[in-house]
């Protein structure tokens, strides 16, 4: 007996996942990304670019990108370069807003590899109780880049004791900035509402998931240095990344 069309079961909706990258100054990088997203062949996958204005045009490429790309890149627009902390917190509100699943954040300079985005989605279909995914240089099978410097990779390697050390995160790559989170874990850690710019965005972020007892997953990655342009990372990121844990062990509120 043939069931009638309308009897049949629907099939499920691929969860929606919004890659939400910051942009300043990433005219090159930018799609080349994009085709490395495209690449993946992931249904209901979009990009989402934060730009601060960027004087190299990154902001136009982006439209560019999006008026060609289907629903697969959407852009948002901000007038005022004030760190990666807000440019995140602006790009992951719109995409919660937007009905996103999972956010992804990730770097526009390919130093993140998106080849590792199928196994971090994997990680949040086959363990529910996990509520972000850290592509880690740090647990066995990851790796930095081989093009640091050997006081760059003291530098990381201090930072993540140093941060473990004073809040406890019991994760191995605490700085990381490539993670997968589910839409329903930045909601109960009120992500609209953390102040930290810079990396230590990244550490208040982990800081309050933990508090809020949510567990934390790692999976490796081999972190590459930036293609092209110059990095992001000055004094004042470095100053407030070392005073962050600090502020949140000592009653910062989260």
């Amino acid at each position: 007996m043939t069931v009638p069309p309308e009897s049949q079961p629907s099939q499920p909706t691929a969860p929606r996942v919004v890659v939400v990258s910051p942009t300043f100054n990433e005219r090159d990088n930018l799609p080349i990304l994009a085709r490395q997203l495209a690449d993946l062949k992931i249904p209901n996958l979009q990009l989402l670019v934060v730009d601060d204005n960027s004087p190299d045009g990154t902001g136009e490429v982006a439209d560019e990108l999006a008026a060609t790309s289907g629903d697969r890149v959407a852009v948002l627009h901000r007038t005022e370069k004030d760190g990666l902390g807000r440019a995140y917190v602006a790009g992951i509100s719109r995409a919660l807003a937007d009905g996103a699943d999972v956010v992804l954040q990730m770097d526009a300079d390919l130093s993140h590899p998106t080849e590792v985005i199928p196994e971090m989605l994997q990680i949040l279909a086959r363990q529910p109780d996990v509520g972000v995914v850290l592509g880690s240089r740090y647990v066995a099978g990851g790796s930095a880049a081989g093009e640091w410097a050997w006081y760059r990779r003291l530098l990381s390697a201090f930072a993540n004791v140093y941060v473990n050390t004073i809040l406890r995160l019991h994760v191995k790559d605490a700085t990381a900035g490539f993670k997968a989170w589910r839409a329903a874990t930045l909601r109960r850690i009120d992500v609209e509402t953390i102040r930290s710019n810079g990396y230590a965005f990244q550490v208040e972020m982990n800081y309050r998931t933990v508090r809020n007892g949510i567990r934390i997953a790692e999976t490796p990655i081999h972190f590459e240095e930036r293609a092209e342009g110059q990095s992001k990372m000055t004094l004042s990121v470095q100053l407030e990344s070392a005073l962050m844990p600090w502020r949140l062990l000592f009653g910062r509120k989260v």
